[in-house]
C-alpha cells in the first residue's frame, strides 16, 4: 500500500522518530520539476566553477601552424604571363586548345568558347617554357621538366639538366630540352631515359632558338644569340650544316607553310625568310619596333605571316607582294609572347605578359585582324579590392594599370572590364584619338561601391592618385560616369582626395582630401550639396569617412589624430575623440554600427558609434596595417598588414583567434557578403586569390591563440604543390584542431553530473498511478481467433523465448527443479552480487535501460513480500549512496530514492540495517540539495536583476 505526499503530511506528528526521519528524507530529495532543463553539469563547490573550462581546455596543449578558419581555394584574374602559349588540336574532339602559363601552373581553354577547360596541378618553382605534342603537355621549372597527361596530372618528371632549361621541343616519341648552358639533351619520353646529349660552347653557340623542319627527319635547325644557325641529325649525331648567319642574334624560328623553307626572326627586327636546302634568302623584312618575338604563317589560303614585337604590336606581312599589308599597334600593352594562326582557320591567338589572351579573326576585305574572344586581367599590380553587392559573385578591383575590372567568383564568362578612366571622355569621342594615354587617368587608390540606385545612375566612386576630382562610374554599362567630383573653389595641384564612401541609399557621396575638407555630393546630379565644419573638417589629412546605414551619422578622421562624429544633414559636430597615435584606415559595419580604426602604431581600436567609446584594442601586427574587414555578422575582424600576416580577431571575446603568414604581403582584404570567402590580393601580384570559410562546411574551435603563438607560411591558392609528398610519422605533429574531442562521463570528480536519458525515464516515476488510470483501456484485448504457434517463453519477469534444447539423454529425470520458478530479476540478483563485491554499476545500467514502468516494477519487488528481501533493500540503497558519492546521474538518484521512499516508507522504520542507511542518505541529500539550492538562488538573483536594471 503506498501514502500520498499529503496524507503523509497529516499523519507526521504521531510517527515514531525513525518514521519521521524517512519522511523527511523522502520530502527532502530534490523536486524532480527543479531539474527540468539545467546542463548536464554543474560545480558543487564555488572553487571549482570553472573547473569545467579547465578540463576542457587541457587538450588543447599541440599548436596548431597553419590556417583554421581559411583555406585557400582559388586565384582569380590570372590568364597569361610573359611564356609563349601553346596550340594543341585534339582529334577526337575536333577542336583547338591553348595552354597558358600562370606562374606554377597551366590553364587549357577552348579555343571555340575560350572556356577554361582544365588547371594543372602546381609544381614547385615558376614555369619557364612550355611545349605540346598531341597527347602531353610539357612544362620545364628550374633544371627539370615534368610531362602532363589530361592536362593536369604529372606522368613524367625528367632530371639531369644542372642550368635552367629555356627551350623545350617535342620529337616524336622523344622531348628534346636547352637549357641556358647551351646544353642539349634528348629524352625518350616513356622510358625517361636520356637518349643523347649535346654540349655546345655557349661563348661560341649559345642556343636561342630550336626547330624541327617539315618532313627532315631525325634532324632538328638550332638558332644562336650569335647569328649562327646548325642543321643537326640527331640519330647518327652528326652536324649536317652550319649557315653563318646575318651576324644578329637569332631570336624565333619558324616552319613556313612551303617545305624547305624557314622564317628567322632576329634581334635587328629583320624576318628571314630562307630556304635551308639551297642556302638561300628567299625574301626580308624589316620592323621598327625591336626583336622579333615570335612568328607564325596562315594556312587557310592567304600568304600572310605575322611577327610579334616588344611593344606590343604585331605586323601582318604580304609574302607574294613582299610588302607589310596592316599593323595590329597595341595588341597587348607589353611584349607579344606568342602568336600562333591556327591550322586552316583565319584565327589568330596572342597572348603576352599584360595578362591577356585574346584570339583575333580576319574576315575583312583588308586583310586586318578584329577582336573575336578575350580573357584579360590586370596588367599591373592591385590598389584595391572590394565585393560589390549582396551574393557575393561579383569582385571590383582597381589596377595601377588604371583600369577598373569585375571578377566573377562563379565563372570567367561574367568578368567585365569598366575601362581606363579618361580625363575628357568626349573630347576623345569626338576627335577619335587612338592613343588615349596621355589623356588617361592615374591609378585608382581608393573606390567605393553601392548597388542601390545602379539602374538609374553612378554607383561607384573613386579618388586616383594625385588626383583631386573623383570619378564616378557606371557599373551597369561599365564605364567612366558622368561626373568628375569636386569642390570649385579649390585651384591647388598639391590638394589630393584622399578618402571616399557612399551612402546605402546610392543618393550621396562623401570625399575627403587632403587638406582636411570633408565635402558631400549628390550622385544623381553631382552637384555640391555642402561641407563639414567651418572651413575644413580636420586640420590634417583626412584618412577616412564613413555615413552609417541610415544616414544620421557621418564619421571622419584625420591625420592629427582625432576621430569626429557629425551630423550627416545639418553638417554639425557631434562629437570628437582623440585617438593615441594618427588612424590609418578606418572601416565601419553599418548592420552593427562598428568601426575599426587601425592606427600608425600597428594597433586596432575598435569603437561603437552609438556609445562613441573604444570597447576593444588589439595589438600583435609587426608591420603597416594595409587593409581591414568585418565578417558579415560582425563578429569578425580580419586585418592585413605589411608583416605578411592575416590575422582574425574575434570581437565579443576581443581574442586573436586566427592568424597566417603568407609569402607575399597583402594589400587588401574583403569578406563576401555571404561569408563564405576571404579575398586578398598582394604585393607584385596580378590576381585575386580566394580563401574559404572553413567555418562553414567544418566544425573550427575557436580558441584564442597563446601571446607566444608563431604562425607557419601558407602558400597562395593556386601555387601550392598539390602532388604527393612522403611525409615522415614524426614530422606531422597532432593538432587540436585536428583531433575530434570526446567529452568524459564527468569532466571533475567534485562536479555534480546528470544523465543523458531523457525526461520521460524519471520526471514521472511519482505520477505512474495517475497516468494509469488515465491510459486504463476502456474495453478489454481481443482475443485473435487462431494463433498459428505459441512460442515457448521462461518464467520471469523480463520475458525471454527458451531456447531449444537438444535432449541427449535419455535416462534424465522427471523431477522438477523448483528454482527455475524463482520469481527474482536480474536485477535483483545483481544487487545482492553488489553487497558482495561493493560494484552497482551493472546495476544501475540495468535500470537506466528500463522504462518508468519496469523500474517501479523492479523497485516493488525489492521488498520480502514481492520475493525480494531486507539485503537486497539495503544494497539498493548503497547503490543510491554510492551515485551520490560519485556526483554522477545526480537526477537519476533523487527520481529512484523518491520512488523508493514512496513505495516502502511504511517498513523502513521497522528495519534497523535499512534505518541506518536511509540516516546515512539524509545528511548527503541535504549537503548536496543546500549548496545547489544557494547557488541557484544567487543566478536567480543575478538574472532578476539585468531584466530589472536599468542600463
Amino acid at each position: 500500500m503506498c501514502c500520498t505526499e499529503g496524507s503523509l503530511r497529516k499523519r507526521d506528528s504521531q510517527r515514531a522518530p525513525e518514521a519521521v526521519l524517512c519522511l523527511q528524507l523522502w520530502q527532502r530529495t530534490v523536486p524532480l520539476d527543479t531539474l527540468k532543463g539545467l546542463g548536464t553539469c554543474f560545480p558543487s563547490g564555488p572553487e571549482l566553477r570553472g573547473a569545467g573550462i579547465a578540463a576542457a581546455m587541457e587538450r588543447a596543449s599541440e599548436r596548431r601552424t597553419a590556417s583554421a578558419l581559411f583555406a585557400g581555394f582559388r586565384a582569380l584574374g590570372l590568364f597569361s604571363n610573359d611564356i609563349p602559349h601553346v596550340v594543341r588540336f585534339s582529334a577526337l574532339k575536333r577542336r583547338f586548345y591553348v595552354t597558358t602559363c600562370v606562374g606554377k601552373s597551366f590553364h587549357t581553354y577552348d579555343v571555340q568558347k575560350l572556356s577554361l577547360v582544365a588547371v594543372s596541378n602546381s609544381v614547385p618553382q615558376d614555369i619557364c617554357c612550355m611545349a605540346a605534342d598531341g597527347r602531353l603537355v610539357f612544362a620545364a621549372y628550374g633544371n627539370v621538366f615534368s610531362a602532363f597527361a589530361r592536362n593536369k596530372e604529372i606522368v613524367h618528371t625528367f632530371k639531369g639538366h644542372k642550368a635552367e632549361i629555356h627551350l623545350l621541343q617535342p620529337f616524336g616519341d622523344h622531348i628534346i630540352s636547352v637549357d641556358t648552358d647551351s646544353i642539349l639533351i634528348i629524352w625518350h619520353i616513356y622510358s625517361e631515359e636520356e637518349y643523347l646529349q649535346l654540349t655546345f660552347d655557349k661563348s661560341v653557340f649559345k642556343i636561342s632558338a630550336i626547330l624541327h623542319p617539315s618532313t627532315y627527319l631525325n634532324k632538328i635547325l638550332l638558332g644562336s644569340e650569335q647569328g649562327s644557325l646548325q642543321l643537326w641529325n640527331v640519330k647518327s649525331n652528326k652536324l649536317l650544316y652550319t649557315f653563318p648567319g646575318w651576324k644578329v642574334g637569332v631570336t624565333a624560328l619558324q616552319q613556313a607553310p612551303a617545305v624547305d623553307v624557314v622564317a628567322i626572326g632576329l634581334m635587328s627586327g629583320q624576318v628571314i625568310i630562307h630556304n635551308i636546302k639551297f642556302n638561300e634568302t628567299l625574301m626580308k623584312f624589316r620592323q621598327d619596333w625591336g626583336p622579333i618575338t615570335s612568328i607564325s604563317f596562315r594556312t587557310d589560303g592567304h600568304p600572310v605571316m605575322a611577327a610579334g614585337s616588344p611593344c606590343g604590336h604585331i605586323g601582318l606581312w604580304d609574302l607574294e607582294d613582299k610588302k607589310l599589308i596592316n599593323q595590329m599597334r597595341s595588341a597587348h600593352s607589353t611584349a607579344i609572347a606568342g602568336l600562333t594562326f591556327l591550322h586552316r582557320e583565319p584565327l589568330l591567338v596572342t597572348n603576352g605578359a599584360d595578362n591577356a589572351l585574346r584570339i583575333w579573326i580576319f574576315d575583312g576585305p583588308t586583310g586586318e585582324g578584329r577582336l573575336l574572344r578575350f580573357r584579360m586581367g590586370h596588367s599591373a599590380p592591385l590598389t584595391n579590392i572590394r565585393y560589390y553587392g549582396q551574393n557575393g559573385q561579383q569582385i571590383l578591383s582597381a589596377s595601377q594599370d588604371g583600369t577598373l575590372q569585375s571578377f566573377s567568383t562563379v565563372h570567367e564568362k561574367f568578368n567585365k572590364s569598366l575601362g581606363h578612366g579618361l580625363i575628357n571622355k568626349k573630347r576623345v569621342k569626338r576627335k577619335g584619338l587612338q592613343n588615349t594615354t596621355s589623356v588617361r587617368l592615374p591609378p585608382i587608390t581608393k573606390f567605393a561601391a553601392e548597388e542601390a540606385r545602379e539602374s538609374d545612375w553612378d554607383g561607384i566612386i573613386a579618388c586616383h592618385q594625385g588626383k583631386l576630382s573623383c570619378s564616378t562610374w557606371n557599373y551597369q554599362k561599365s564605364t567612366i560616369g558622368a561626373y568628375f567630383l569636386k569642390p570649385k573653389e579649390l585651384k591647388k595641384d598639391d590638394i589630393t582626395a584622399t578618402a571616399v564612401d557612399i551612402t546605402s541609399c546610392g543618393n550621396f557621396a562623401v570625399i575627403g582630401l587632403s587638406s582636411g575638407t570633408v565635402d558631400v555630393y549628390n550622385m544623381q546630379s553631382g552637384i555640391h550639396r555642402g561641407s563639414f565644419g567651418k572651413d575644413q573638417a580636420h586640420k590634417g589629412s583626412v584618412r577616412g569617412v564613413a555615413v552609417d546605414g541610415l544616414n544620421q551619422l557621418t564619421v571622419t578622421t584625420g591625420s592629427e589624430g582625432l576621430l569626429k562624429f557629425w551630423n550627416f544633414k545639418n553638417k554639425i559636430l557631434i562629437h570628437s575623440v582623440s585617438l593615441n597615435s594618427s588612424p590609418n584606415i578606418m572601416l565601419l559595419h553599418r548592420d552593427s554600427g562598428i568601426l575599426g580604426l587601425a592606427l600608425d602604431d600597428f594597433s586596432i581600436s575598435v569603437l561603437d558609434i552609438e556609445t562613441r567609446k573604444i570597447v576593444r584594442e588589439f595589438s600583435g601586427h609587426q608591420g603597416q596595417i594595409n587593409d581591414m574587414a568585418f565578417s558579415p555578422d560582425g563578429r569578425w575582424l580580419i586585418s592585413a598588414a605589411m608583416d605578411c600576416s592575416v590575422r582574425t580577431w574575434d570581437l565579443p571575446s576581443g581574442c586573436l583567434i586566427d592568424c597566417f603568414l603568407l609569402d607575399s604581403a597583402p594589400l587588401n582584404v574583403s569578406m563576401s557578403p555571404t561569408g563564405d570567402f576571404l579575398a586578398t590580393s598582394h604585393v607584385d601580384h596580378l590576381g585575386i586569390y580566394l580563401w574559404s570559410n572553413i567555418s562553414l562546411y567544418s566544425v573550427v574551435s575557436l580558441r584564442p591563440l597563446p601571446a607566444d603563438y608563431v604562425p607557419s607560411v601558407v602558400m597562395l591558392p593556386g601555387t601550392c604543390q598539390t602532388q604527393d609528398v612522403e611525409v615522415s610519422e614524426e614530422t606531422v605533429e597532432p593538432s587540436d584542431e585536428m583531433i575530434d574531442y570526446d567529452s568524459p562521463e564527468q569532466l571533475n570528480e567534485q562536479l555534480v553530473t546528470l544523465s543523458l536519458l531523457p525526461e520521460s525515464r524519471w520526471k514521472n516515476l511519482l505520477n505512474l498511478d495517475v497516468i494509469k488510470k488515465k491510459n486504463k483501456p476502456k474495453e478489454p484485448p481481443k482475443v485473435p481467433k487462431s494463433a498459428p504457434f505459441f512460442i515457448p517463453t521462461i518464467p520471469g519477469l523480463v520475458p525471454r523465448y527458451a531456447a531449444p534444447e537438444q535432449n541427449n539423454d535419455p535416462q534424465q529425470s522427471k523431477v522438477v527443479n523448483l528454482g527455475v520458478l524463482a520469481q527474482k530479476s536480474h536485477f535483483c540478483l545483481k544487487l545482492e552480487e553488489g553487497l558482495v563485491n561493493n560494484k552497482y554499476d551493472t546495476a544501475l545500467n540495468l535500470l537506466k535501460e528500463s522504462g518508468p514502468s519496469g523500474i517501479e516494477t523492479e523497485l516493488r519487488s525489492l521488498s520480502p513480500d514481492c520475493g525480494g528481501s531486507i539485503e537486497v533493500m539495503q544494497s539498493f540503497l548503497k547503490m543510491i549512496g554510492m551515485m551520490l558519492d560519485r556526483k554522477r546521474d545526480f537526477e537519476l538518484a533523487q527520481a529512484y530514492l523518491a520512488l523508493f521512499l514512496k513505495l516502502h516508507l511504511k517498513m523502513l522504520p521497522s528495519e534497523p540495517v535499512l534505518l541506518e542507511e536511509i540516516t546515512n542518505l539524509s545528511s548527503q541529500v541535504e549537503e548536496n540539495w543546500t549548496h545547489l539550492q544557494s547557488l541557484f538562488n544567487q543566478s536567480m538573483c543575478i538574472l532578476n536583476y539585468l531584466k530589472s536594471a536599468l542600463l
